[in-house]
């Protein structure tokens, strides 16, 4: 019984196949690819001969079935045409096939745009959410923007540069002007990163044609400022709730949430006020 290998190409440039993953493509007996004239392109500049065969959107459930049958003899490895496979293409439907036929499946791990564009865009990485590409229509791209306006996480989203600025205007005026990093033909020879606002995104790539693919990485839902109170404010919440019989510990919880004072400071101010 073999293993399907989900193993991870070059999002550009070649050098960053890795040993491991040219191995896997080497004894594998078949490599199921999103594109074969893509893959064959790689194969050929790495001297891989193994056979390939097409496993797309439009195919995926067809070849379902050969795929899973190569398995039951040997090794096979699926790959995307660039990046992680199984991230924004078909390869969930043939993890769950070979899973649910107690195949192993095993990652080779490699580039992944989106987590590539994340570590370099210099916004918070430690929660992040990813989106994959936004809807065509501006009126569903919008409602799809909406959903997501109030999370604080991290936002990474792939655009083809058709629709970037389509995109990034209908991002401005549901989110407001956020820090944005856009990468764009990331670790190729005319790759670029852009940093700064939303509203300067609009304008740096609507004064040259869009080219390339893109991903955006935007800055999530910021915690709103909080008003920190005056100390003497603070000393007539602390003595009202005093009167009322808590506790220290139950006066610092309940008015750090709402003075910007924290815990610490209020409960030693509550046990010089008893």
């Amino acid at each position: 019984m073999g293993t399907l290998y989900l193993v991870a190409t070059p999002i550009g440039n070649l050098e960053d196949m890795s040993p491991r993953g040219l191995r896997i493509l080497r004894e594998s007996i078949l490599i199921a690819a999103e594109d074969t004239r893509h893959t064959g392109t790689l194969l050929k500049h790495f001297n891989i001969q193994t056979p390939l065969t097409s496993y797309w959107e439009h195919n995926k459930l067809n070849k379902l079935d050969f795929i899973l049958e190569k398995l039951s003899i040997g090794d096979v490895a699926l790959v995307s045409d660039a990046g992680t496979p199984a991230i924004n293409d078909p390869g969930y439907e043939l993890v769950q096939a070979a899973l649910a036929s107690d195949f192993n499946v095993r990652p080779v791990p490699g580039p992944s745009s989106p987590i590539a564009a994340l570590t370099v865009s210099g916004l918070p990485t430690d929660s992040f959410l990813y989106l994959g590409y936004l809807p065509h229509k501006s009126s569903e791209r919008r409602k799809a923007v909406e959903q997501i306006a109030n999370l604080p996480y991290t936002l990474i989203f792939l655009e083809s540069p058709h629709r970037v600025i389509d995109s990034l205007e209908d991002i401005l005026s549901v989110l407001g002007d956020r820090r944005i990093c856009i990468a764009r033909e990331m670790t190729k020879m005319y790759e670029e990163y852009w940093r700064g606002q939303v509203s300067g995104a609009i304008e740096h790539f609507k004064s040259k044609a869009p080219r390339g693919e893109f991903t955006l990485v935007i800055e999530g839902k910021m915690k709103e400022e909080r008003s920190v109170w005056a100390e003497e404010e603070l000393l007539n919440a602390i003595k009202k709730e005093l009167k009322a019989g808590k506790s220290a510990k139950e006066i610092s919880a309940e008015l750090a949430e709402s003075s910007g004072w924290n815990k610490k400071e209020i409960y030693a101010l509550v046990n010089q006020n008893k």
